[in-house]
């Protein structure tokens, strides 16, 4: 024991472990006040820049990257227009899943032009509103006229687009990446997919400006996919609001990260931000418009990006589709401003838009349960193709938010000690029992008194082995209030599950750092399941005793035993039982 208090003396020396764990004290949503972090050069922002990419896509069920199976575009129905042409759209972006939406032409213009993507906002109408605050046939008629082609589809749940609601997303469908954010981006890659395959569009010169929920949608799709040549998110880019629909928000997508750093990824592209005086969107001009502004600075193209305000609510009315206008036209090669004042066309009935107007979807369209089940085969086959156990351990680790510690600090609490990360500012308490050959550690649901009387100890003690009993985040002594009730907790948060796995390996590492050379890792109960998962994604082969005969991998299992969403998505039972088949 003398032994371990000079450890801990001397570690204490070099850092502190906080009072309180940062988990339950630290806890981000929807209207954190975020600020942007300060990148000092090009690289570290392009480091960074692909690490949030992943984080994205990963979030978004996106990584890998779903086969992109053929379109079969039916464009349909032309309807002649002032100055320009609407068609009807229906594109399979999943195997029997199709997107409804209308294309509009500039008229009697033959050659390539630039194109727009416009993703809508939570407007009752969605692609087909016609008001004040905004009209999506407004802005398509008047970017065709102006020489784009613009292309207006629907968020999953609206119009045409009705073989999934708008809200979903249920703990088991959680486990596979599968929500309404992940179905919407995909369905926006392929829009881009689309619109570039066009005879009459230039694939070097496609944009995307969407308004609140499609602001979102204009942001992500720029940060992970590079074909976006300009861009201008509406009412949205904002630190003190991070979107409140469940469509813009999947498990992990905004963890330590947030909206400014998302739309930043779009440097040194051209981008306006549009905001408003009656929204959260207030502060643009002296908040977020600087702050992103640095970004395009280290790239030495500040001109590259504006910002505009208007004094209005929440909208995408006349006055910011103007705005957008003028900065296309300024900045996209072979167009000009000249035409930024909208005249306002004849808006075609609504109904007369739709694509499933007097008709009926494909035949081989699927069902919302037949999607999910098609999903997760997907997501199995992608698995079965992967060889490489670093490509499974990296997806595993991406999952959980796992790290391998490069340092664990720790401190005597009585008669045990409190292990933390110096960056985390988390807490793990344990019992440390002095002995000589090879160390152990022991995770137990109950915590580390539990543990003490487990027979498994008592063996291990009886042998005089090190042992490091620890109570696992929300375990034994650990337990401590967390608050939960943010909405869309886990789009920002860890889950309960996630942090006990991070325990572990930093329990590991700890050991590890004291005692170099082999190191078993015993699991009881429930936590047995635990213990494979924080194997599997280890930094170091460990000797593995964790019984877990009774775990099979289905989703009622993970939510009850392993609620860690995206963790299917990552290979699930078959990833940790590959990872950890020698131990």
């Amino acid at each position: 024991m003398d032994r371990l208090i000079l450890f801990l003396t001397a570690a204490v020396a070099l850092a502190q472990v906080p009072a309180q764990d940062s988990r339950n004290t630290r806890i981000d949503g929807l209207e954190t006040h975020y600020s942007m972090p300060v990148y000092k050069t090009r690289a570290e922002w392009e480091q960074r820049k692909a690490q949030l990419r992943r984080q994205i896509l990963f979030a978004a069920g996106l990584d890998p990257m779903p086969v992109k199976t053929p379109l079969h575009a039916q464009v349909f129905g032309r309807i002649e227009s002032q100055n320009c042409t609407i068609e009807k759209v229906l594109l399979e972006t999943f195997p029997g899943f199709y997107l409804g939406g209308n294309l509009y032409r500039p008229k009697n213009s033959p050659g390539k032009h630039p194109a727009v993507l416009n993703p809508h906002g939570h407007w009752t109408y969605g692609r087909l509103e016609n008001q004040p605050l905004d009209s999506g046939p407004e802005f398509g008629m008047n970017l065709a006229r102006q020489g784009y082609v613009a292309f207006l589809w629907d968020m999953v749940g609206y119009n045409d687009t009705l073989q999934l609601p708008h809200k979903f997303g249920s703990p088991a469908e959680l486990l596979w990446g599968f929500g309404p954010f992940n179905m919407q981006l995909w369905n926006s890659i392929r829009a881009l997919d689309f619109v570039a395959s066009l005879d009459d569009v230039d694939p070097a010169r496609i944009g995307v400006s969407g308004a609140s929920g499609g602001g979102t949608q204009t942001f992500t799709l720029a940060a992970v996919d590079d074909r976006v040549a300009f861009d201008a998110p509406v009412s949205m880019v904002s630190a003190i609001y991070a979107g409140g629909d469940l469509c813009e928000n999947s498990p992990g997508m905004r963890y330590h990260a947030n909206n400014m750093e998302i739309a930043a990824m779009m440097a040194p592209k051209p981008m306006l931000l549009v905001a408003a005086t009656g929204d959260w969107t207030k502060n643009t001009m002296t908040e977020e418009f600087p702050a992103i502004r640095q970004i395009y600075e280290l790239y030495g193209k500040p001109e590259n990006i504006d910002a505009v305000i208007f004094d209005a609510p929440h909208n995408f009315a006349k006055a910011a589709r103007e705005a957008v206008y003028k900065f296309f036209g300024t900045h996209v090669p072979g167009m000009t401003a000249g035409k930024a004042a909208e005249r306002n066309g004849k808006v075609e009935m609504l109904q007369d838009m739709l694509a499933l107007a007097n008709r009926k979807l494909p035949e081989n369209a699927l069902t919302y349960p037949q999607i999910f089940a098609l999903w997760q085969a997907v997501s199995k086959r992608q698995f079965d193709l992967t060889s490489s156990k670093d490509v499974i351990r990296d997806r595993l680790q991406q999952a959980l938010h796992a790290e391998w510690p490069a340092e664990v600090i720790s401190q005597a609490d009585g008669a045990g000690l409190v292990l933390s990360r110096p960056a985390a500012g988390d807490r793990v308490p344990g019992v440390w029992m002095d002995g000589h050959g090879i160390p152990a550690v022991v995770v137990h649901p109950d915590g580390a008194e539990a543990a003490r009387h487990d027979p498994a100890v008592a063996e291990l003690l009886k042998a005089k082995r090190p042992v490091l009993l620890i109570d696992a985040f929300q375990t034994g002594s650990a337990v401590a209030l967390r608050d939960r009730s943010s909405q869309i907790f886990w789009g920002f948060n860890l889950s309960d599950d996630a942090c006990r796995v991070q325990d572990i390996l930093t329990a590991l590492a700890f050991v590890h750092q004291k005692q170099p050379g082999t190191l078993e890792l015993v699991g009881i109960g429930k936590a047995a399941v635990w213990a494979r998962f924080a194997a599997a994604v280890a930094r170091l082969v460990v000797k593995l005793h964790a019984d877990t005969g009774w775990f099979h991998g289905s989703n009622e299992e993970f939510v009850k035993n392993l609620d860690v969403p995206l963790i299917q998505r990552a290979g699930g039972w078959d990833a940790a039982q590959k990872l950890t088949s020698g131990f």
